[in-house]
């Protein structure tokens, strides 16, 4: 998994969790390095509120584009801001939106129920 945020805390915050659960997570500030070439990413989780709008929604496409096997999650204050991101697209996992506030076991439980088979 691939956490990206602009916030530090909520970077430590969040990957302390998931390594307290046994998910391993990477973090990063980048928004354009959510997209890994690691085969063993299963999620990108990012908090969006902390990019503008356009860089996140090109970032998404990308990711659905290059990696149609890799759920993206946004967590955000907005969740209206990016419903579009779910609407039309072809890939065979849709975008989820998480709205704030969000615990990081919510965050885990949701991406676990996208996820199994």
């Amino acid at each position: 998994m691939v956490i990206v945020s602009d916030n530090p805390e909520t970077l430590d915050g969040l990957q302390a969790y998931l390594q307290r659960a046994g998910v391993t997570a990477y973090v990063t500030r980048q928004l354009q390095a959510a997209v890994v070439a690691s085969a063993a990413i299963s999620a990108v989780v990012v908090f969006p509120d902390d990019y503008p709008a356009a860089e996140v929604e090109a970032a998404v496409e990308r990711i659905t584009r290059d990696r149609p096997g890799v759920l993206s999650v946004l967590v955000t204050g907005t969740p209206q801001r990016f419903e579009a991101l779910r609407v039309g697209t072809s890939a065979r996992v849709i975008p989820t939106i998480i709205p704030k506030p969000a615990w990081g076991w919510t965050i885990l439980d949701t991406i676990r129920a996208l996820l199994e088979p």
